[in-house]
């Protein structure tokens, strides 16, 4: 009885994860923190730390360790210490998924209250949508207003973030039970929520999660039905990818956000000239190509272990350094352009060389065993490391809650990957 409420208690954390990270940073870190500060008292109760030695969690704890390091280096060591020490909730965060997944028979419930909080956000981005078009019909708006949807957000557009974040793997969670619902044979069903939920993330007018998301569908797919390989399914899903396409591109206001402001950036498109102007005019106008330039000029400056994590921002908008010409934001919006500019040459390989190892290790495993739980969660965050693609800051605490997330995810499904199966 006692440990039904312990696990009762467990996934009902595990539960709220999506809904915290909705209200708010604060919420989500809370829930985070209690959660593994509870599987950790838990640990030391049953006295169970076999898992503490498996390799997965001695690349975690290096990560966490470089982190530390990293913000005795920095230039305002202050601004980073507290983000890097809360990377150790994290550590907790992983080992307490593969625990339950192990361990409970109940952790697949948790995934459907998870795929229910997202339908609840798909359908309020819908609805969103349909008002946006009702304004524009009615002439309250014009197109140009560049529709961004934010959801439950209220002023941050994220949402396409978001469910980018989880419809993949939620999208493996029906394939993966598909047996015991009779409407969910052959995968139809599945197949084509994930085509909706893409189509919504992308008119979500988030460029780079759009194509993220398209990205990490397509190599979904490629993985699990062995495309290459099955003539049939290919020629079905080459179908599909373009009927989609071409229907998004007769979207208005796609078009602009997806190819005349990405690659211009001109308040006009029609000024776009054949004699070089467009790329003066892109490199002076377009506000992630001079983010980028600006981001490699604070690794030029500093180029072994950068500024420091979170200390992008003290370098670029110090009125000491206007020689430089940086620009001032909060981070370079680029993952590798933020990695190089705040942890630098030396910084940036331990960091790609540590989570790339935690990504691909088992990537054998995923290929041949088609846990589709697990590659929904693998294409997900490979996709986070697209070169190139604008990004939000990796170790802002709403993305590093994602990508753990989804790290968790991508080893705990898996009985030949999950932690707790480890014998030292």
């Amino acid at each position: 009885m006692k440990n039904q409420y312990i696990e009762k208690y467990f996934l009902v954390l595990f539960s709220l994860i999506p809904l915290s990270i909705i209200i708010g940073s604060t919420v989500s870190i809370i829930n985070i923190s209690i959660l593994g500060l509870s599987f950790l008292f838990l640990m030391i109760y049953q006295r169970t730390w076999e898992w503490l030695f498996h390799p997965v969690i001695k690349l975690l704890f290096l990560l966490f360790l470089y982190l530390i390091f990293n913000s005795t280096i920095s230039i305002d060591p202050e601004i980073g210490i507290y983000r890097n020490l809360g990377f150790f909730r994290f550590i907790l965060l992983f080992a307490a998924f593969n625990y339950f997944f192990h361990h409970s028979k109940n952790f697949k419930f948790v995934i459907l209250l998870w795929l229910i909080t997202i339908l609840v956000v798909f359908v309020d981005v819908f609805i969103e949508m349909l008002e946006y078009r009702m304004d524009i019909q009615s002439g309250k708006i014009h197109i140009v207003s560049m529709y961004r949807s934010f959801s439950f957000f209220i002023d941050e557009p994220i949402v396409g973030g978001y469910l980018n974040a989880f419809y993949l793997m939620l999208i493996g969670y029906l394939i993966y039970y598909n047996k015991k619902f009779p409407f969910l044979k052959n995968n139809y069903f599945s197949i084509l929520l994930s085509l909706i939920f893409l189509s919504l993330i992308i008119l979500t007018g988030e460029r780079s999660n759009g194509i993220k998301a398209l990205l990490g569908l397509t190599i979904f797919y490629f993985i699990y039905y062995d495309l290459l390989i099955n003539k049939k399914r290919l020629f079905i899903f080459v179908t599909s990818f373009f009927l989609l396409i071409s229907a998004l591109s007769l979207n208005e206001n796609l078009k602009y956000r997806y190819f005349w402001q990405y690659y211009v950036n001109l308040s006009d498109p029609k000024e776009s000239q054949a004699d070089g102007t467009i790329i003066n005019e892109f490199k002076k106008r377009n506000i992630y190509y001079n983010l980028y330039k600006s981001g490699y000029k604070v690794f030029h400056n500093n180029p072994l272990f950068g500024v420091g994590n979170k200390n992008y921002r003290i370098e670029a908008c110090d009125q000491k350094n206007l020689e430089h010409k940086y620009l001032c934001a909060t981070h370079p919006h680029q993952l590798y352009f933020e990695f190089l500019a705040e942890h630098g040459l030396v910084g940036s390989i331990i960091l790609l060389s540590l989570i790339f190892n935690l990504l691909f290790k088992n990537i054998k495993i995923i290929y041949s065993n088609k846990n589709t739980i697990q590659i929904g969660a693998f294409c997900y965050l490979i996709c986070v490391f697209v070169p190139l693609l604008p990004s939000g800051s990796f170790f802002n605490d709403y993305n590093l809650t994602l990508f753990c997330m989804n790290l968790s995810i991508l080893y705990a499904s898996n009985s030949q990957t999950n932690i707790m199966n480890f014998k030292n």
